[in-house]
């Protein structure tokens, strides 16, 4: 096995991680180049390389495997900077996504804006056409119509367009001809169709998702294909592979097809770390939480597995109908400005990101922030950043945190510095809060685990905030979800429809449609160089009661990989009992209505083996750095600070201590005690 490269672009900070074939781990960390990320991606390899000893094309000669997350589609969305976007759909059916059922996120608040729209409304059409729920014909498409709409988005300067016609997920050839027009019309424009986006029901999830591809598109499509091509000049030859919002990974060139699939890429990336972590270490249950630069991101795990959720997934004010991993993300992060607003402080969601940065960047940044407020509580070193190759400033520092908080709040500068730092802190329990208690879940019965570069200074008061009574902090926190990316499997997730009540589905049927499925999905992953023994197959039938919205994916009762007519019968009461366990309820004297077949496709890679360290035969001790003032609620504390470079399997700390880590700092809290297990992960446990 060659060298593996996982890449993880955040709003502040490039994290990556090189695993060498004995399975040693090189971290980097370097500042996010804007606005073009791939500079910055390639300075990281470059920065690998050097450690390596090798020139870059040398490297890269040796490297198998690149997978990178990519925050390009969120950052359109949050910036709502896209692609100038339109959209042709059935006639009568072109404001479904200003309807968008009604939902609204502020349901007390009249005065609440609707979202920015994708595409405005003289930029949308309906164009005359129809088929019914078994995609037959019952009105022939309007092709003088489509050439008029598509005339009309290209005298706008349209530069994507979105093709949403009702029940293409069964019949896609009025869609298709649709394309063909475009392409006539309008060479070159980028088409995003609905029954490749979503092939599936309800219609106004297909109609959003469809929109946000053909927004962020351009975007994804570019930014890949200049990364794409400053590695292939520099010597790579393999495909990049991108992580998806489902948690497996894809090549670029069919995430540019699919660009929605992107949303939420670097921080899947971590949750994939977190379960490979919690398996070693026999943890089940667990809430993986990452706190970067910008954003704060929490999963709940159960039984060793996310939750996964195909439907209700609102992305920056836009529902994606895509399977994503269910993980609850608020803007609170080390570069999250404080401000005080009628009389009250708040953190975030705005951020210094990478340019300017917190003041202490020393880099322009005049606003404060979590950073700066952790610098003058004492919790981070201004020296020690990066190993010591990043140097913080204190000038201004203090100075702004005073005029901006202090001041109007009437409190000093420390008080000031210890409110920011309980605000943020408040603001990501209630994250946590929302993925763990909203759900039906106690958080005191879950263990955290904890990364990003920031999680491990603020996990400590948060965990114990929540009950929570154990922490893990991984060796490679600060560069965690870049980890998570080089052991992820490829994914395919594939549906067919298949609308039928459960007393007249035919298994025959079933199990045809599964067999397209999974040769389409062979095909997709041929580009891997997979064998059939390399790729697993789950499967599931999309099943709802009569009149409900959105169905349940049940795992399918299968014999022999066949679906005979007791199977479908066995699986029939299976979607009766998840829907008893995750709603309280079943209706079994109703007879169901299946929706779809569906698949999900693993083609299973090489892991890397986690390296275990031997055990430390020198004492705690020996890896203290210094004694300083740290601030903890009520008082400055001296407290001891080690080198974490020196700490090893077996060494134990009590709180408060502080223990620095070239790329992240771990604080532990009075009454708190911490563990380096055999990986070099720190396992921290809260008194009673």
């Amino acid at each position: 096995m060659g060298y593996r490269i996982g890449i993880d672009v955040g709003g502040t900070f490039t994290d990556t991680i090189l695993v060498q074939a004995d399975g040693d781990i090189v971290l980097t960390k370097t500042p996010t180049s804007l606005p073009d990320q791939s500079l910055g991606v390639m300075h990281a390899i470059a920065e690998l390389a050097e450690k390596a000893g090798l020139d870059i094309a040398d490297f890269l000669a040796r490297t198998d495997l690149i997978v990178h997350g990519t925050t390009t589609a969120d950052n359109t969305m949050i910036e709502m900077n896209g692609a100038l976007t339109g959209l042709i759909t059935t006639e009568g059916h072109r404001d479904e996504i200003e309807i968008r059922r009604g939902f609204k996120e502020e349901i007390w608040d009249p005065a609440y804006p609707p979202p920015v729209p994708i595409a405005r409304r003289r930029a949308r059409f309906g164009v005359p056409e129809r088929l019914d729920f078994r995609g037959k014909v019952v009105r022939p498409l309007d092709e003088a119509a489509v050439r008029r709409a598509v005339r009309r988005l290209k005298k706008q300067g349209i530069e994507s367009i979105a093709v949403v016609l009702l029940f293409s997920f069964i019949n896609p050839a009025h869609e298709l001809r649709v394309k063909e027009i475009i392409e006539e019309e309008y060479p070159g424009v980028r088409i995003s169709l609905s029954h490749v986006v979503m092939p599936s029901a309800p219609e106004f999830e297909r109609t959003s998702t469809t929109l946000v591809d053909a927004y962020v598109g351009p975007s994804v499509a570019t930014y890949l294909e200049r990364l794409e091509q400053a590695l292939r000049r520099a010597g790579y030859e393999r495909d990049l592979l991108i992580m998806q919002s489902n948690g497996g990974i894809a090549t670029a060139g069919s995430m540019a097809k699919r660009a929605v699939a992107t949303l939420g890429s670097g921080p899947t990336g971590g949750v994939t770390g977190a379960c490979a972590l919690a398996e070693l270490a026999g943890i089940q249950d667990f809430i993986a939480i990452d706190m970067g630069g910008t954003s704060y991101e929490a999963c709940l795990v159960k039984n060793g597995k996310p939750r996964i959720r195909s439907y209700w997934n609102w992305q920056h004010r836009y529902l994606v109908g895509l399977p994503m991993l269910e993980m609850h993300s608020i803007g609170a992060g080390g570069g999250s400005i404080a401000h005080v607003e009628a009389g009250t402080l708040k953190v975030g969601p705005k951020s210094a990101k990478a340019d300017p940065g917190p003041i202490c960047y020393g880099l322009g940044g005049s606003e404060p922030t979590v950073t700066d407020a952790n610098l003058v509580l004492g919790y981070i070193n201004p020296t020690a950043l990066c190993g010591g190759e990043f140097k913080l400033t204190t000038q201004g520092v203090r100075e702004a945190i005073s005029e901006k908080v202090g001041k109007p709040l009437g409190l000093d500068v420390v008080e000031a510095a210890y409110g920011i730092f309980r605000i943020v802190n408040a603001n990501m329990a209630n994250a946590i809060r929302r993925v763990s208690s909203e759900s039906g879940y106690d958080p005191r019965e879950f263990t955290m685990v904890v990364y990003g570069g920031n999680g491990p200074v603020h996990a400590g008061m948060q965990a114990d905030d929540l009950g929570i009574r154990r922490l893990i902090v991984p060796k490679t926190s600060p560069a965690f979800s870049a980890l998570g990316l080089v052991i992820a499997d490829y994914v395919v997730e594939t549906e067919r429809s298949y609308i039928t009540p459960a007393g007249l589905a035919q298994a025959d049927r079933v199990n045809a449609l599964l067999a397209e499925i999974e040769a389409q999905a062979e095909r997709e992953l041929e580009v891997a160089g997979l064998e059939r023994g390399d790729l697993h197959f789950n499967r599931y039938l999309n099943i709802c009661y009569p009149g409900q919205t959105f169905d349940m994916a049940v795992p399918m009762v299968l014999r022999d990989g066949r679906m005979g007519s007791a199977e479908l019968s066995e699986t029939i009461q299976c979607f009766h009992d998840l829907h008893e366990e995750l709603h309280s309820y079943a209706v079994r004297e109703e007879e169901p209505i299946i929706r779809a077949v569906r698949v999900q496709t693993l083609g299973l890679t090489e892991k890397p083996a986690m390296r275990e360290y031997p055990w430390s035969t020198a004492s705690t001790a020996s890896a203290l750095r210094e004694r300083r003032p740290v601030y903890f609620g009520d008082r400055f504390i001296d407290t001891p600070v080690y080198d974490g470079t020196l700490v090893g399997f077996g060494h134990t700390f009590e709180g408060p201590a502080i223990v620095e880590e070239k790329f992240t700092t771990i604080v532990l809290y009075p009454g708190q005690a911490a563990e380096v297990d055999k990986f070099g992960n720190y396992v921290i446990t809260l008194g009673e």
